[in-house]
């Protein structure tokens, strides 16, 4: 899997589906620009796992099936399959990208990530449906139960198999602890530019670390060697959810602030200092803005 040490987040709900089980609903199409709400309210990312035929304001090919499984995304096309990683969490918030694929499907595309994905901030269930939604609180693509991607000859069957949801899995899903006090809650605003570790560490690498969180939901970054980038999200209270695609793995004396901000459930703000935290509420780095 090539995707950070990003850990996941979960609430055990009473009912879960393996959403590519699931038998066609009888569903109406979507209007573009629709702010249909979502109901119940969120609360259980592992309702998100399956595989679900995706039907998209913003467009999308009719056969589409989007594959949510643990930390991996792959979205099923008739060029082929684009592969990448999403993450959710019990306050609704929901990230996506896409990072590679099959040739077919990426040998001309500038931005792998489809536009109805880049737009979904947030998650809702509605009945056998999965919404996903953009900032302002619009559906831009529901989710229906009944996707069956089809394994082309150079990928594994399981691999497009519905995903199981085991223990384990609800496990890695669990309820992130609360923001530990003594620190403010960052919001999305305030998150947004670059950052540097505050202790000044790697400053002797090729290019210093840094991660530019930007306002249009990408980031991309350094741990002094390697670059990566993908994309983030941020909701009430200081929650923060970021997905990273591959890097390169040369060595050198520097610091992994994408792995921090991958594996983050929390932001919080020390006076001036960004305190990144996991979903256990341990503080994996802190950083200031880079004085350029």
């Amino acid at each position: 899997m090539l995707v950070p040490t990003a850990r996941l987040l979960v609430a055990a709900l009473a009912v879960v589906l393996v959403a590519g089980c699931g038998e066609d609903q009888d569903v109406q199409p979507l209007t573009p620009g629709s702010a249909e709400a979502a109901a119940p309210a969120p609360g259980d990312p592992v309702a998100l796992v399956g595989s679900w035929r995706v039907e998209a304001v913003a467009g999308e090919e009719p056969a589409a099936v989007l594959r949510l499984a643990a930390s991996d995304l792959s979205l099923w096309r008739d060029c082929g399959r684009l592969m990448g990683a999403w993450r959710a969490d019990t306050g609704g918030l929901f990230v996506g990208a896409v990072s590679g694929g099959s040739a077919g499907c990426v040998s001309t595309a500038s931005e792998l990530t489809p536009a109805w994905l880049r737009q979904a901030t947030s998650y809702g269930v509605d009945g056998a449906v999965r919404v996903l939604l953009d900032e302002r609180g619009a559906v831009v693509a529901r989710l229906l139960p009944g996707g069956r991607p089809t394994a082309g000859p150079d990928v594994a069957p399981s691999e497009a198999e519905p995903p199981v949801v085991t223990d384990q899995l609800r496990e890695a899903f669990r309820p992130a602890a609360p923001l530990p006090a003594g620190l403010e809650p960052a919001d999305r605003s305030r998150l947004i530019g670059r950052w540097v570790p505050a202790d000044g560490a790697g400053r002797s690498a090729p290019q210093p670390p840094f991660a530019l969180l930007a306002a249009d939901g990408g980031w991309r970054g350094s741990d002094g060697c390697n670059g990566q980038g993908g994309r983030w999200v941020a909701g009430v209270g200081g929650s923060l959810l970021a997905v990273a695609g591959p890097q390169t793995l040369i060595g050198c004396d520097g610091v992994s602030v994408g792995s921090w901000l991958s594996s983050a459930s929390w932001a919080g703000f020390d006076g001036k200092v960004l305190v990144l935290l996991d979903e256990a509420g341990q503080e994996l780095g802190r950083l200031t803005p880079d004085p350029g």
